[in-house]
């Protein structure tokens, strides 16, 4: 939780709509003790503000320098912690090769809980780095691993969907990695991981559980039913895949003879819900798009791992336009990097390589694969009234982003690159630019600072407080 009272001065950015950044270039966000926006003052120059009473006067201030602006915090809606060693590496392979040559070893491994300890920190520490506030993981079939995973994201106070990954079919599973043919079992594992997580969260403010079945054909039906009853029990929210692959989609066409469709098999067990995270749904027809709006299901887009594992490129445009929701997923480690903002910059690219084939309509600009790095993760997760934008009563899920200026010939030195990241303002740029130059350029060297509910969870050296 925040410490005290604090006020954010300087610029700010958020998406007021998919289509419109909200630019202030000099205002005031007061953020009180439970971590909430209390007020927001725009345009209010340098000097002494009329500050709303309640001991605002003496609250922290917290300024931005140079050409920085406060964001709002990122929100992965698809990410597997347990792949992070993995990132960057898939040689050659398609979906399915992928998962038995690099992922299913990798993730048996977390049977040793020492490797989870190994690994985990840095997961968590690598996203807040880049700005991620929230995360939806999907972790192993490891109760442990999963229930330390939870730990740490709440010890660190990342906001986070925590997944204990469910997959029992033993036609398309290894079999030194599924969960034993006996839906009970799954059952009493996930719900281990639930009571963990409400035992350190018990209104799961911060965390929450995930139900995750990896995808239809890595589970039996049995176990699909039994983890839907589970959901309707407790309203647990749903996270899985759907139609990342030819491959895939023509293995779920083989195992279910008698469903119409891949969607079609999720909604008929009982998994296609407003509380379901759908990860790529690269191939769906009009029908199955139909059928997710209608359930109110969501949609995470992956476009990064999407393309390295040549698995096809999603119609983004096509899903906003017929009232889909999505988000932005970094899928690590089928995606190479944990950073939501290279995500944003690969979802503009592959729009402008369906663009090449569809036509310019398809094309993402830089305010709508922001939008959906914020404003419609927090919407494919449900909080779109908790986070994702800058409005009075919302939490401060947020991040400080740096944008040193170039500094003039006659002090140019030889370290002047030394931790500055590759976005370059010259001082020419209206805001506009500057953003799109974050965007296409930035890293986590631009992220000085991370707040979540507004506590500070993450900040660079170069980050002091006024």
């Amino acid at each position: 939780m925040a410490c005290g009272k604090t006020i954010y001065r300087g610029a700010f950015v958020h998406c007021a709509s998919l289509n419109d950044l909200d630019i202030c270039e000099n205002g005031s966000i007061g953020v009180d003790e439970s971590g909430k926006i209390a007020f927001i003052l725009r345009d209010v120059g340098e000097g002494p503000q009329h500050l709303p009473d309640g001991g605002w006067e003496q609250a922290e201030v917290i300024r931005v320098k140079d050409e920085g602006f406060f964001f709002p915090g990122f929100i992965d809606t698809h990410i597997h912690a347990s792949q992070y060693p993995n990132a960057g590496i898939f040689g050659k392979s398609t979906l399915l090769d992928w998962l038995h040559t690099y992922t299913f070893p990798l993730e048996s491994s977390f049977s040793d809980l020492a490797v989870a300890r190994r690994i985990y920190p840095r997961v968590v520490s690598r996203t807040l780095s880049h700005g991620t506030t929230t995360a939806c993981y999907y972790a192993t079939t490891h109760v442990p691993a999963t229930n330390l995973l939870a730990d740490i994201c709440h010890a660190r106070g990342q906001r986070a969907f925590i997944g204990r990954v469910c997959m029992d079919h033993p036609a398309t599973t290894a079999d030194y990695y599924r969960d034993p043919e006996d839906e009970s079992t799954t059952l009493a594992l996930s719900r281990a991981c639930i009571a963990h997580i409400k035992s350190i969260d018990p209104s799961f403010s911060l965390l929450s559980p995930i139900l995750t079945p990896r995808f239809a054909p890595s589970c039996s039906v049995e176990s699909m039913r039994a983890l839907a009853g589970l959901h309707r029990e407790m309203n647990i929210p749903i996270q899985t895949h759907i139609s990342e692959n030819p491959a895939e989609c023509a293995l779920v066409k083989e195992l279910y003879p008698d469903h119409t469709s891949y969607t079609h098999v999720y909604d008929a067990v009982g998994l296609l819900t407003n509380r379901t995270i759908l990860a790529h749904a690269i191939y769906l027809d009009a029908s199955e798009r139909a059928l997710i709006r209608d359930r109110g299901a969501k949609i995470s887009h992956c476009p990064a791992s999407n393309t390295a594992l040549t698995s096809g490129t999603a119609k983004v445009r096509t899903l906003l336009d017929e009232g889909l929701t999505v988000g932005l997923g970094t899928d690590v480690s089928g995606g190479y990097t944990p950073s939501v903002l290279a995500e944003a910059r690969e979802a503009i690219f592959v729009s402008r390589h369906v663009a090449m084939v569809e036509g310019e309509k398809a094309k993402l600009s830089v305010a709508e694969a922001l939008y959906l790095a914020t404003r419609g993760g927090a919407q494919v997760c449900g909080l779109e009234n908790k986070i994702g934008g800058f409005e009075v009563g919302m939490d401060w899920d947020a991040q400080l982003v740096g944008l040193p200026r170039v500094p003039g010939e006659a002090s140019i030195q030889d370290n002047d690159l030394d931790d500055a990241g590759l976005v370059d303002v010259f001082g020419n740029e209206n805001w506009e630019d500057k953003i799109a130059k974050w965007l296409y350029t930035g890293d986590d060297r631009n992220t000085l600072a991370v707040w979540v509910r507004g506590r500070l969870v993450h900040s660079r050296r170069s980050f002091q407080h006024s």
